[in-house]
Protein backbone atom coordinates (compact mmCIF):
# COMPACT_ATOMS: atom_id res chain seq x y z
CA UNK A 1 0.00 0.00 0.00
CA UNK A 2 1.28 3.27 -0.85
CA UNK A 3 0.58 6.48 1.78
CA UNK A 4 0.85 10.27 0.80
CA UNK A 5 1.13 12.27 3.72
CA UNK A 6 -0.12 15.90 2.37
CA UNK A 7 0.13 19.07 4.86
CA UNK A 8 -1.16 22.09 2.87
CA UNK A 9 -0.21 25.20 4.99
CA UNK A 10 -2.16 26.20 8.06
CA UNK A 11 -4.38 23.17 7.37
CA UNK A 12 -4.45 19.34 8.67
CA UNK A 13 -2.26 16.43 6.99
CA UNK A 14 -4.62 14.80 4.47
CA UNK A 15 -3.51 10.78 4.22
CA UNK A 16 -4.35 9.22 0.94
CA UNK A 17 -3.49 5.19 0.64
CA UNK A 18 -3.78 3.48 -2.86
CA UNK A 19 -4.37 -0.36 -1.29
CA UNK A 20 -3.39 -3.16 -3.44
CA UNK A 21 -7.11 -3.66 -4.62
CA UNK A 22 -6.85 -0.82 -6.65
CA UNK A 23 -9.01 0.94 -4.13
CA UNK A 24 -7.87 4.97 -3.24
CA UNK A 25 -9.38 6.54 0.38
CA UNK A 26 -8.42 9.56 1.80
CA UNK A 27 -8.35 10.25 5.67
CA UNK A 28 -8.42 13.74 6.96
CA UNK A 29 -6.22 14.55 9.98
CA UNK A 30 -6.95 16.67 12.63
CA UNK A 31 -3.15 18.02 13.63
CA UNK A 32 -2.97 21.62 12.72
CA UNK A 33 -1.67 22.49 15.57
CA UNK A 34 0.99 20.03 16.10
CA UNK A 35 4.32 20.00 13.84
CA UNK A 36 4.18 16.05 14.47
CA UNK A 37 1.30 14.92 11.69
CA UNK A 38 -0.80 12.39 14.17
CA UNK A 39 -1.20 9.60 11.12
CA UNK A 40 2.29 10.30 10.26
CA UNK A 41 3.11 9.19 13.96
CA UNK A 42 0.89 6.61 13.78
CA UNK A 43 1.88 5.05 10.19
CA UNK A 44 5.93 5.02 11.93
CA UNK A 45 5.02 4.01 14.78
CA UNK A 46 3.01 0.58 13.44
CA UNK A 47 5.89 0.20 10.34
CA UNK A 48 8.77 0.39 12.84
CA UNK A 49 7.07 -2.30 15.80
CA UNK A 50 5.94 -4.35 12.98
CA UNK A 51 2.12 -4.21 13.83
CA UNK A 52 0.14 -5.39 11.54
CA UNK A 53 -3.39 -5.44 13.46
CA UNK A 54 -2.95 -1.79 13.62
CA UNK A 55 -4.65 1.08 11.82
CA UNK A 56 -2.67 0.53 8.37
CA UNK A 57 -2.58 -2.85 8.74
CA UNK A 58 -5.90 -3.26 9.03
CA UNK A 59 -6.40 -0.01 6.10
CA UNK A 60 -3.99 -2.25 4.13
CA UNK A 61 -6.14 -5.63 4.80
CA UNK A 62 -9.42 -3.71 3.66
CA UNK A 63 -10.77 -2.26 7.24
CA UNK A 64 -12.74 0.94 6.34
CA UNK A 65 -12.84 3.80 9.38
CA UNK A 66 -15.82 6.31 9.56
CA UNK A 67 -13.61 9.08 8.99
CA UNK A 68 -12.67 7.92 5.61
CA UNK A 69 -13.33 7.62 2.13
CA UNK A 70 -13.41 6.35 -1.27
CA UNK A 71 -11.72 8.73 -3.94
CA UNK A 72 -11.01 6.09 -6.77
CA UNK A 73 -11.73 2.27 -7.32
CA UNK A 74 -14.19 -0.12 -6.84
CA UNK A 75 -14.69 -1.80 -3.42
CA UNK A 76 -15.33 -5.32 -3.20
CA UNK A 77 -19.10 -6.33 -3.06
CA UNK A 78 -18.36 -7.51 0.55
CA UNK A 79 -16.18 -4.53 1.72
CA UNK A 80 -18.36 -3.21 4.53
CA UNK A 81 -18.75 -6.79 5.81
CA UNK A 82 -14.93 -7.73 5.67
CA UNK A 83 -14.02 -3.76 7.44
CA UNK A 84 -16.60 -4.79 10.11
CA UNK A 85 -14.42 -7.97 10.70
CA UNK A 86 -11.39 -6.78 10.37
CA UNK A 87 -12.15 -3.74 12.62
CA UNK A 88 -13.51 -6.00 15.47
CA UNK A 89 -10.59 -8.82 15.44
CA UNK A 90 -7.98 -5.84 15.87
CA UNK A 91 -9.33 -4.05 18.61
CA UNK A 92 -7.04 -4.35 21.12
CA UNK A 93 -4.22 -4.04 18.96
CA UNK A 94 -5.64 -0.68 17.56
CA UNK A 95 -5.87 0.66 20.90
CA UNK A 96 -2.19 -0.37 21.60
CA UNK A 97 -1.79 1.15 18.47
CA UNK A 98 -3.19 4.65 19.55
CA UNK A 99 -1.07 4.24 22.65
CA UNK A 100 2.24 3.92 21.47
CA UNK A 101 1.94 6.29 18.55
CA UNK A 102 0.93 8.78 21.14
CA UNK A 103 3.59 8.22 23.16
CA UNK A 104 5.89 8.41 20.06
CA UNK A 105 4.23 11.24 18.63
CA UNK A 106 4.30 13.53 21.89
CA UNK A 107 7.85 12.37 22.53
CA UNK A 108 9.26 13.63 19.01
CA UNK A 109 6.43 16.49 19.16
CA UNK A 110 8.73 18.48 22.39
CA UNK A 111 12.25 16.12 21.60
CA UNK A 112 11.77 13.96 24.56
CA UNK A 113 12.91 10.66 23.21
CA UNK A 114 14.15 9.17 26.34
CA UNK A 115 10.41 9.09 28.26
CA UNK A 116 9.54 6.69 25.53
CA UNK A 117 10.36 3.43 26.78
CA UNK A 118 9.05 3.89 30.06
CA UNK A 119 5.65 5.63 28.79
CA UNK A 120 5.29 2.99 26.47
CA UNK A 121 5.84 -0.05 28.69
CA UNK A 122 3.19 1.73 31.16
CA UNK A 123 0.63 2.15 28.12
CA UNK A 124 1.20 -1.69 27.35
CA UNK A 125 -0.04 -2.41 31.03
CA UNK A 126 -3.37 -1.22 30.07
CA UNK A 127 -4.05 -4.03 27.67
CA UNK A 128 -1.91 -6.91 28.68
CA UNK A 129 0.21 -8.12 32.00
CA UNK A 130 2.42 -10.18 28.97
CA UNK A 131 6.25 -8.75 29.01
CA UNK A 132 6.56 -5.50 26.52
CA UNK A 133 7.19 -6.77 23.35
CA UNK A 134 9.49 -4.11 21.95
CA UNK A 135 12.72 -3.30 22.25
CA UNK A 136 14.00 0.21 23.50
CA UNK A 137 15.90 0.68 20.44
CA UNK A 138 12.75 -0.56 17.95
CA UNK A 139 11.42 2.47 19.60
CA UNK A 140 13.99 4.74 19.76
CA UNK A 141 13.73 3.81 15.65
CA UNK A 142 10.38 5.17 15.23
CA UNK A 143 11.25 8.35 17.51
CA UNK A 144 14.04 9.38 15.06
CA UNK A 145 12.43 8.43 11.74
CA UNK A 146 9.53 10.07 12.81
CA UNK A 147 11.59 13.26 13.46
CA UNK A 148 13.32 12.68 10.11
CA UNK A 149 10.04 12.06 8.18
CA UNK A 150 8.19 15.44 10.44
CA UNK A 151 11.21 17.70 9.01
CA UNK A 152 11.06 16.39 5.45
CA UNK A 153 7.25 17.11 5.48
CA UNK A 154 8.20 20.73 6.50
CA UNK A 155 10.37 21.10 3.81
CA UNK A 156 8.66 19.51 1.15
CA UNK A 157 5.17 19.59 2.63
CA UNK A 158 4.69 16.06 1.46
CA UNK A 159 5.86 12.88 2.36
CA UNK A 160 5.09 9.29 0.78
CA UNK A 161 5.50 6.00 2.63
CA UNK A 162 4.72 2.07 1.28
CA UNK A 163 3.29 -0.02 3.45
CA UNK A 164 5.00 -3.49 4.08
CA UNK A 165 3.03 -6.25 2.40
CA UNK A 166 4.24 -8.41 5.51
CA UNK A 167 2.24 -5.80 7.67
CA UNK A 168 -1.42 -6.05 6.21
CA UNK A 169 -3.59 -7.53 8.79
CA UNK A 170 -5.00 -11.19 7.85
CA UNK A 171 -9.06 -10.81 7.40
CA UNK A 172 -11.02 -12.81 9.44
CA UNK A 173 -13.66 -15.40 7.62
CA UNK A 174 -17.41 -14.45 7.52
CA UNK A 175 -19.37 -16.34 9.89
CA UNK A 176 -21.94 -18.86 8.26
CA UNK A 177 -19.71 -19.33 5.15
CA UNK A 178 -19.11 -22.61 3.81
CA UNK A 179 -16.77 -24.76 6.28
CA UNK A 180 -13.36 -26.39 4.50
CA UNK A 181 -12.53 -29.40 4.96
CA UNK A 182 -13.22 -33.01 3.33
CA UNK A 183 -16.39 -33.46 2.86
CA UNK A 184 -18.57 -36.62 3.48
CA UNK A 185 -16.01 -37.57 6.48
CA UNK A 186 -17.27 -37.80 10.26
Amino acid sequence: MLITFLRPPGRSTIATFRRRDGVVLELGGYDRKFRVPHDLAHAVTERELGMDRGVFGSIAGGAVFDSMRVIDGRQRHDAADRSRRILAANKTTLGIAEVLSGVVHDAVEINDPASVPERCRSGWGTFSTEPFPWAEEELATACATLAELTAEMGIAGKVTLTWPDRLISPVPEASGGPKRGRRGRV
